[in-house]
């Protein structure tokens, strides 16, 4: 705690698991201390054996060595496994610098880099994680409009649908406006219909027991949304409409168009979609 989670609030950290009888940990260990050197106190290296310290491998699920991780502000933010070239060493070493500002980088630069590793994050399903981020972000930058959309999301993510529906009911003056606030409000309502919605498995077989059934059909829409299945959630509608466009005033194509908001205009999923859709407008 004291040597890598608490060093780690000042800065980067990073931690060589290794062992006496590694050959590839004998090459990769002296690269790594030649760069913590000329760092010049911007990082600290920490070396554990596994042999003498197996319980704090097994915390980070260490299957193999060399494993090297870093760690940031009191989390981990990078990782490697294996004996990699200088260069991609060099790469990582140069990723930690710039995300604790040590590089020399414009301001703002390791709230990019925080920004990017949050959005891997919310990606991967960790929202958990990605929040913890996004909220420090927002302590060094309150009015930081991609932060505050990306905690919101993650609290979708966390299913704490109440906090979201706060956080953008009542957004900072200068960021109700805002394109990617604006986007998650659009995926806490589509979550928050989801919540009506019953299991895929189910509304599947409905759906096949009775393929002209709108609304199940659209239900099965959500419910693979909230599966995270957005192609085949965006496939049913596209699906409804083709068989009866004007179903529920248009019920089917303004459920898509709101799926779209979600996912973003540039989002390749949106492009493709509307192509789609369009071709079954115009047909």
């Amino acid at each position: 705690m004291t040597d890598v989670m608490d060093a780690s609030r000042t800065v980067p950290v990073i931690v060589d698991f290794w062992a006496t009888w590694c050959g590839p940990c004998k090459q990769l260990g002296p690269t790594l201390e030649k760069l913590v050197l000329a760092a010049k106190g911007a990082l600290k290296l920490v070396k554990i054996d596994i042999d003498r310290n197996p319980a704090i491998a097994g915390q980070l699920r260490v299957q193999s060595i060399p494993a090297v991780y870093a760690f940031f502000q009191g989390r981990p933010v990078d990782f490697f496994v294996g004996a990699l070239p200088d260069s991609q060493i060099k790469a990582f070493v140069d990723r930690l610098l710039k995300a604790s500002g040590a590089a020399g980088g414009a301001p703002g630069d390791g709230i990019e880099e925080a920004l990017e590793e949050a959005r891997h994050l919310l990606e991967a399903g960790d929202a958990a994680t990605a929040s913890e981020i996004y909220g420090e972000i927002l302590a060094h930058e309150p009015g930081h409009g991609g932060a505050y959309a990306g905690l919101a999301r993650s609290l979708i993510g966390v299913g704490d649908l109440e906090h979201a529906r706060q956080m953008l009911d009542h957004p900072p003056e200068d960021l109700a406006k805002d394109k990617a606030v604006l986007a998650v409000r659009a995926a806490l309502e589509v979550a928050e219909q989801t919540l009506s919605v019953g299991p895929v498995a189910d509304l599947r077989a409905k759906v096949a027991a009775n393929p002209a059934d709108h609304q199940v059909r659209l239900d099965l829409a959500l419910a693979l949304f909230a599966d995270n299945q957005r192609e085949a959630a965006v496939d049913e509608l596209l699906e409804s409409i083709r068989r009866d466009r004007e179903w529920n005033e248009q019920a089917a194509r303004k459920q898509l168009v709101k799926f779209f908001e979600v996912f973003g205009p540039t989002d390749p999923l949106t492009i493709s979609s509307r192509r789609r859709l369009s071709s079954i407008l115009f047909a």
